[in-house]
């Protein structure tokens, strides 16, 4: 079958049908057991992203190319220069593979930025590859939407990665798009 084809519901229910016979339910004990930070009852906030763990679990859907979006609008960092604070949206589209990212593992990521400094493009690109390295998926989107400061907005995009296929590549600027469009 071509990438571009479209198969028809009843055939998609066959396979998800057969998918779900041979692989156990995500929220069992098997597939949650290596997650260390979710339901712990003990956070640990990390004071530097180096110090942070991006915890991940299987991808029960891998054979569908569906889309996973994140919207994190409380990001903060510092200016590297000036250790003024800076305030982002980060935005987070990812078409996954056989792991998807934690919620909690990434918000606690995002939080040890708090009080590091990097430029707005810096981190940008180190939270793209950080979920890319961890994750693999099949392509990610990670947008920095940073407030203006001094009249000038800095947004920058990651895609990963470069040799990503152009069908996946239209899929994901589709989704992100139509996100786009429902804020305006």
């Amino acid at each position: 079958m071509q990438d571009d084809e479209l198969i028809s519901d009843a055939e998609l229910h066959e396979r998800e049908r057969r998918y779900l016979e041979n692989h156990p339910n995500p929220l069992s004990d098997d597939a949650t057991k290596d997650l260390q930070q979710l339901g712990s009852g003990n956070t640990k906030y990390p004071q530097r992203p180096e110090d942070a763990v991006l915890e991940t679990f299987e991808n029960r859907w891998v054979h569908n190319d569906y889309v996973v979006e994140l919207e994190c609008p409380e990001f903060t960092s510092l200016c590297p220069k000036t250790g003024q604070p800076d305030f982002a949206t980060f935005k987070i589209l990812y078409i996954p593979d056989k792991r998807l990212i934690e919620s909690k593992a990434l918000k606690l990521y995002l939080f040890s930025f708090r009080n590091h400094g990097e430029f707005h493009e810096s981190v940008t690109n180190r939270i793209a590859h950080d979920l890319y390295e961890v994750m693999h998926p099949k392509i990610i989107l990670v947008r920095g939407d940073f407030f203006p400061r001094g009249g000038i907005s800095i947004n920058p995009t990651v895609i990963l990665p470069n040799d990503v296929s152009p069908v996946l590549e239209k899929r994901l600027m589709s989704a992100w798009r139509e996100d786009c469009a429902g804020q305006q």
